[in-house]
């Protein structure tokens, strides 16, 4: 009888968030996302979308990401991290302190609201700022994020080219997911990225 030994190697302070789709599957699907203008814009604000929801104990979806997408983190009795270390994709930068991470929302959520989520109820657009399900919300160094602030793949892509794919994949997913559309300038820039994957 042979035995089998399983190495498992995690991917060094890098973890990323799930059901990111392959480049073949998201090209079918940024196909199927409908192509709209922009609209409701000047009627957005941040409150429309409740975030940083409780998701267990004392523990909200920021510092769950936290958990979840940083190594070796410590958390205290309050859920914050005391300490712990974050890769961020977007820039490759690692931080070791939390206060040097942001949480990205992929589709940030004025795009998200120009986008078809005006419509939404509150509790929908509660549970698309906190969604832990799919790619939507990335651990990411914070002036970076602030870079990126509420602008499309069309206005800003990960400083870091080799991000670039993966990023376009995972924005196809959220908006696919979440049934939201595209503006053209949009969905021609995610097509490009896409055939550079």
């Amino acid at each position: 009888m042979t035995a089998l030994t399983l190495t498992i190697t995690a991917q060094p302070a890098a973890a990323i968030p799930p059901n990111i789709p392959s480049a073949s599957t998201a090209t079918s699907r940024l196909a199927a996302l409908p192509v709209a203008a922009e609209s409701h814009g000047d009627s957005y604000d941040r409150d429309l979308f409740p975030h940083w929801s409780t998701v267990s104990g004392t523990c909200n979806t920021r510092e769950e990401v936290l958990k979840r997408d940083g190594t070796n983190v410590v958390t205290n009795s309050s859920c914050a991290a005391t300490s712990g270390s974050w890769y961020s994709p977007y820039d490759g930068a690692t931080w070791t302190a939390a206060s040097d991470v942001d949480i990205d929302h992929m589709v940030p959520l004025a795009e998200a609201w120009a986008s078809g989520a005006w419509a939404w109820t509150t509790s929908r657009r509660q549970q698309f700022a906190n969604d832990l399900g799919g790619p939507q919300l990335w651990a990411v160094t914070d002036n970076v994020n602030q870079s990126k602030s509420d602008r499309d793949p069309a206005e800003w892509q990960p400083p870091r080219t080799a991000e670039r794919c993966r990023y376009a994949r995972a924005w196809i997913q959220v908006k696919w997911y979440w049934g939201l559309s595209t503006d053209s300038a949009e969905k021609s820039t995610l097509s490009s990225m896409l055939s550079a994957c």
